[in-house]
């Protein structure tokens, strides 16, 4: 899969914390219901990062099925600066779509930076919620 390099400024929430600091969140929104096990491409969530570890010159966003690991749903490398919010929609990848049942998803950003991984946040929700 093609990776998608964007440059997104984020905003300035203080001064960047240690590694084990970062942390991401995430929510659905108004993503379209999908339960049929053939995902949409669809626009990503917006995130709140906190405590993005110096040196970061980049974070690698890629979402999970924990119930289906080996499924590939994408993601997108972002190039940034500070500590704040991704937009929503700044990147596609394969929505959410158990094909029955309700499915735990996991959204994993990891900071890069010097060719080294500076750090890594998780976080998971259920879907359909």
């Amino acid at each position: 899969m093609k990776r998608l390099l964007i440059t997104v400024v984020l905003l300035f929430a203080g001064a960047t914390q240690a590694a084990a600091d970062f942390t991401i969140q995430f929510s659905w929104n108004d993503i379209p219901l999908c339960t049929s096990g053939r995902p949409n491409t669809v626009g990503n969530p917006a995130f709140l990062l906190r405590g993005v570890p110096a040196g970061t010159q980049q974070i690698e966003f890629r979402m999970v099925d924990l119930d289906a690991p080996s499924y590939n749903h994408g993601g997108a490398i972002l190039g940034i600066r500070g500590d704040g919010t991704v937009p929503e929609g700044i990147f596609t990848y394969r929505s959410p779509c158990p094909p029955s049942g309700s499915h735990t998803y996991e959204w994993r950003a990891t900071a890069r930076g010097g060719g080294a991984v500076l750090g890594e946040a998780r976080a998971q929700r259920q879907y359909p919620e």
